[in-house]
């Protein structure tokens, strides 16, 4: 079971959400606010694994609370503004759900929910193979063994995959991505190159092989490089 609660100013709205939560099998309904100094209270008395919050409330928006959060649930946004959605997933929710939301919309967001919990649950006692990105408006599961190379661009990074010829868009820096990455696994090469070992063919003073694509290496990063090959470039 899900251990969730309801944020929402319209007593209708909460009224429909409580509603829509307590027909889901996996969903346990822990309480429903009023609005986020609410929920913030309710989050101190008891654990929570999944919120479903309103984005336009007084005093504090549901997005501000999200952000103000040092530990998080897992967040469904449910509103009737679509001009925040990059703003929601932004911050990692697990879906953006627009009013009038349909029950069958709002279970596949829900299931959605408890996978990604699954997931989660099942990699708590070991390292996971996979990380989850932010693309399309979406999370999306990313196999590490599936990463070819990874390109930074600004407030973008594209991740190009062995699996499809379309790299994954995700808006982050190289920067933060890296982080999430196992350094024994990856390469970071250049301010914006991060490489899968295993995907390296060739190494010179200069730059490293993916098959026939090369790329340049970093004057701060070539210790790393002669680490990996043993040997100065």
């Amino acid at each position: 079971m899900l251990r969730c609660i309801a944020v929402d100013d319209e007593p209708l709205a909460l009224g429909l959400l409580a509603d829509y939560i307590r027909k889901i099998p996996f969903l346990d309904l822990v309480a429903t606010c009023g609005d986020a100094f609410e929920a913030a209270r309710a989050l101190q008395s008891t654990t929570i694994d999944l919120l479903f919050i309103d984005i336009q409330m007084p005093g504090l928006t549901g997005l501000q609370f999200i952000q103000s959060l040092a530990k998080r649930p897992m967040v469904i946004v449910v509103t009737a503004y679509k001009k925040y959605a990059p703003e929601g997933f932004d911050l990692d929710v697990v879906d953006y759900l627009v009013k009038p939301v349909g029950l069958d919309r709002f279970m596949k967001a829900c299931y959605k929910a408890q996978e990604l919990h699954q997931l989660r649950t099942a990699g708590a006692g070991a390292a996971p193979d996979f990380f989850f990105v932010n693309a399309d408006y979406s999370l999306v599961k990313v196999l590490f063994a599936d990463i070819i190379w990874i390109e930074g661009s600004g407030d973008y990074v594209k991740i190009h995959l062995k699996s499809t010829p379309k790299p994954v868009l995700v808006r982050s820096s190289a920067k933060t991505l890296e982080a999430e990455l196992p350094g024994d696994k990856f390469l970071r090469i250049h301010k914006s190159y991060i490489v899968a070992v295993t995907s390296i063919t060739a190494v010179r003073k200069n730059s490293i092989f993916i098959g026939e694509l090369e790329l340049p290496v970093g004057e701060t990063y070539r210790d790393a490089l002669r680490q990996l090959t043993g040997r100065d470039l």
